[in-house]
This record gives structure tokens, C-alpha cells and sequence, in this order.
């Protein structure tokens, strides 16, 4: 007969069942331990660095005792899983409410004197710590301080980690490893990372549609210059072109599900499904935002769809004939320059293949009051005289 499912604390205590740390000195020993730890995974870490770790571990034998112990409880607590885990944040969440209503009663030289609810909680505390069975995880993540910051630290270490990039005129696909899906356009380059707790898109330019798989507790974000978007499972496209003039802002398109967009300020991470004045999009609905993140009112998705360069179409409504061309260029040469303003402000509407410059060639003559001068280089837009 199998024995029954442990429940997570009974698992925690399993992964956690090794050795404590020396008694002695414990406090200042282990304070030493995390800022050597913690430094040694930052990227500056370089030989001068090493050189003193290697100083301090000689240094005192209890050192390299303390550093591996702590190295065996880290391995420890990256392999917990996912309830484990779950349990220890609500154990985290929980002792530090605890703690701030304690620091809130007058204080006293015991606990006798405290108030109850002061007592009851700094109690509470001590009987989690002095669970032996979780060595030092319990320290991790039971205490403030140095051991909040370790907890944070091992939290912030990416699981993944990619850089892609599509060159000009070619279009990408990707997997990513729990099921979603990005389709790169021409000239995009983003990079992906996953968290224990959330996934992260930073796209540096370009435009992309995101068929991303639900992980309710692994939200979906992507960074996009000035805007942040927060997905669970959906899919959407994602346009973010800075160094274009007249589309350098972000644009977010929802074909499937819903999302969430916010003006982003300073560091990404968890906090923007936090953001009180999130505009949420669902099917068939986007938004636009300027380069420094203002949202405008949202609008219904063009009849093309969110992507219609998925099938090589680009389409411009009333768009100025500087910026056509300029996307244009964004799939390839086109041969073709604009030196006369009044001509780079003529307003062209179509649906073209970003790929076909002959057509738009034949085209624009027929369209618009222009003609086409061979130059050294090519070929000047020029304004029928």
C-alpha cells in the first residue's frame, strides 16, 4: 500500500532535514555567509573579489564550514517544490504581519508584560525558529533582514533566460519553454525571462504577437519601452518602434483573452498588475501610447486584424508618405528618398506587401501627385510640377 501524500510543511521539513549552523557567533556568522553569497552571484564578481573570499574563508575554519552548510541548504531550497514553496510565502507573509503588530506594542523586557497579541506573536516566532527540522530555510524565511533579502535574492534568479532577434525583412517564430509562442516581425529584438513567480518579455524594438499559455501564478509581462503589459493567456501583438518618426510609441492589439496596460515607471517585475489606472483590453480592442507612456483612449482593432504583416500586408490609413516609407524600410531597401517636406507630408492609404517595392513604385505615381527621379543612389520622390 502507498503511504499518503506529506502534506507541504512535512515535505519542507524533508528537503530541510540537515545540519543547523554552528550555535556560536550564529547571528554574525550567518550575517557574513549571505553578504559573501550574495555577492559572489552578482555579475561584477571578478578576481580581486575572489581573492578576498578565499582570504576570508582561510581565515577561520568555521568560515568554509558555514559558507558549504549554507551552500547545502540554497541547493536545498531550490529543489522544494511548488507547494513547498507556496507554503513557505504564506509562512513569510504570515510571521511578517506577526512581527509588525508585535513592533507596534509597547515595548517590554518580556513577553509577560506585552500584550496579548504582541506575546502571542513575537511566541509564534520563536516556536518557528526553533523548528529544527528547517534549519537554515527557516531562517530564509522566517526572519527579516538579511534573511528577506536572501529569500528576494533567490527569488530574483532567472529559470530562463533567451535573447532573440529577427534580421530585416524576415520574420521569427519561437517556443518558449512552458508552451507560448512569440512571431517575431522584421527587424525585432526582444528577450525573454522566467522567474519562479512571473514571466518577462523586454522587447527593444520592433513588433511581435504573444500566444502565451495560462500560469495564473506566473504571470505574463512585457516591457515595452514607457508601457507595461500583464497577461495570464491570451493572445495579443505587441508594436514598439522608438526610432521611427511619427510611430514611436507602443501599440497593443488582443486577439484572444484580455490584458492589462500601464504607464510603467520605474522597475518591472510583480508590481504592474498592482497599478491601480491599468486600462484592461479584451478581444478585438487596442490602445496606443506616445513615447513617454500616456495612454490614449482605446479603439477597435483594424478590420485587417492585430498583425496583418503575418501574412506580408502592411496597411496605412491617411498615413503621411514619409512615415509609409519609413516602414517600408523597416522590411528592406526600397531605393527610394524624400528630400521635398511638402512632399514627405502627402497622405497615403493602401495595403501593400512590405516585400513588393516594384508595386509601390508603379504604384505611388497613380496615387499621389509625385513622380519618380532617378539620383545617384536611386530614386527621388519629387512633386509633379
Amino acid at each position: 500500500m502507498s503511504s499518503p501524500a506529506c502534506p507541504p510543511e512535512s515535505r519542507i521539513d524533508h528537503e530541510m532535514n540537515a545540519p543547523p549552523l554552528p550555535p556560536d557567533n550564529a547571528a554574525g556568522l550567518r550575517q557574513q555567509v549571505l553578504d559573501w553569497f550574495v555577492r559572489r552571484q552578482r555579475a561584477g564578481w571578478d578576481a580581486a573579489d575572489e581573492q578576498a573570499f578565499q582570504q576570508w574563508l582561510q581565515a577561520d575554519a568555521t568560515n568554509g564550514s558555514a559558507y558549504a552548510q549554507w551552500e547545502q541548504h540554497w541547493s536545498a531550497i531550490d529543489a522544494l517544490p511548488a507547494d513547498a514553496i507556496a507554503q513557505l510565502r504564506r509562512n513569510l507573509a504570515h510571521d511578517k504581519a506577526q512581527l509588525s503588530a508585535a513592533e507596534q506594542a509597547p515595548v517590554r523586557p518580556a513577553t509577560a508584560g506585552m500584550a496579548p497579541a504582541a506575546a502571542t506573536a513575537i511566541a509564534g516566532l520563536r516556536r518557528r525558529w526553533l523548528l529544527p527540522s528547517l534549519g537554515m530555510a527557516a531562517a530564509v524565511v522566517m526572519t527579516s533582514g538579511t534573511g528577506l533579502l536572501a529569500w528576494q535574492h533567490w527569488q530574483a534568479q532567472p529559470v530562463f533566460k533567451q535573447a532573440y532577434a529577427s534580421q530585416r525583412g524576415q520574420q521569427l517564430e519561437v517556443q518558449l519553454p512552458d508552451g507560448s509562442q512569440l512571431r517575431l516581425d522584421t527587424a525585432t529584438r526582444l528577450e525573454v525571462t522566467y522567474y519562479r513567480d512571473r514571466r518577462e518579455v523586454l522587447l527593444h524594438e520592433g513588433q511581435a504577437v504573444f500566444s502565451v499559455q495560462a500560469g495564473p501564478q506566473r504571470p505574463f509581462h512585457v516591457l515595452s519601452g514607457p508601457v507595461g503589459i500583464t497577461v495570464v493567456g491570451t493572445r495579443f501583438s505587441v508594436r514598439y518602434t522608438p526610432g521611427l518618426a511619427g510611430s514611436d510609441g507602443v501599440r497593443v492589439a488582443v486577439e484572444e483573452g484580455k490584458v492589462r496596460v500601464i504607464r510603467r515607471d520605474g522597475a518591472p517585475g510583480p508590481a504592474l498588475a498592482q497599478i491601480a489606472d491599468a486600462q484592461t483590453l479584451v478581444a478585438g480592442q487596442q490602445i496606443t501610447a506616445d513615447a513617454q507612456g500616456s495612454l490614449r483612449p482605446i479603439q477597435p482593432v483594424a478590420a485587417e486584424g492585430i498583425a496583418a504583416w503575418r501574412e506580408h500586408r502592411i496597411s496605412f490609413v491617411n498615413t503621411p508618405l514619409a512615415q509609409a516609407l519609413a516602414e517600408f524600410e523597416r522590411y528592406g531597401n526600397t531605393g527610394l528618398t524624400i528630400n521635398d517636406p511638402a512632399v514627405a507630408a502627402l497622405r497615403l492609404s493602401g495595403t501593400f506587401d512590405p516585400s513588393d517595392t516594384q508595386t509601390l513604385r508603379k504604384i505611388l505615381p497613380h496615387a499621389l501627385p509625385v513622380r519618380l527621379q532617378q539620383v545617384a543612389g536611386g530614386l527621388e520622390i519629387r512633386a509633379v510640377r
